[in-house]
């Protein structure tokens, strides 16, 4: 699938020019998502990185899924952004953190705190990823409002961008996944090392 060029850091699993392409949709504060993270990284990634059976023959998009119900979603999915924009090497390895962390992000956690104090919360996460404060203040810079009255933040650009290629890929909730461009709709966020050996068996045909 498509991917434009600012976003490239989304690749988070095999050969930009590999045959396949498993898009995964995630929202970093649904608990389902969380689950199905951990398969990604433990299971998928191994598959098809650099050594995995299917190196050179599938490629694993991460997609930004928004889901407005949760009130933090779309402050969750900035910090993503700006995570792969500031720091390209560490976007899988903030995503996965932030994945894993969601519950501080939460509806109630986050009922009592302001746009800027979620952001300020974002970007100390960001900072537990290693990278230098100057990639940290670089970060913070990314979410900081524009001049203009409603103009969104450094980002909103790439957030626009992902939330029009779910629409018009008829994405609507998180997980979801399309293999080589179409829904997937049998993966489920309970796969293990079991369905997924399976599923690449089945589905890669190069």
């Amino acid at each position: 699938m498509a991917l434009q060029p600012s976003l490239r850091p989304l690749l988070i699993a095999g050969r930009y020019d590999a045959p396949h392409t498993l898009d995964i949709f995630l929202d970093y504060v649904c608990p389902f998502s969380g689950k199905l993270s951990v398969a990604i990284d433990k299971v998928v990634k191994p598959l098809v990185d650099a050594g995995g059976k299917y190196d050179g023959k599938v490629k694993v998009i991460f997609r930004n899924q928004v889901q407005p119900w949760h009130g933090s979603s779309i402050f969750t999915h900035e910090a993503g952004l700006a995570a792969a924009r500031v720091a390209p090497d560490k976007f899988w390895a903030f995503s996965l953190l932030l994945l894993q962390r969601q519950g501080e992000f939460y509806d109630i956690p986050t009922s009592t705190l302001t746009p800027l104090q979620i952001r300020e919360k974002l970007a100390a996460l960001f900072a537990e990823t290693g990278v230098s404060d100057d990639t940290v203040g670089a970060f913070s810079e990314l979410l900081k409002l524009k001049s203009t009255p409603n103009g969104g933040v450094s980002v909103t650009d790439e957030l626009k961008y992902t939330i029009k290629f779910s629409r018009q890929n008829g994405v609507h909730v998180s997980p979801s996944v399309l293999w080589d461009g179409l829904l997937a709709n049998e993966v489920s966020s309970s796969w293990g090392e079991a369905e997924w050996t399976q599923f690449f068996s089945q589905k890669v045909v190069v």
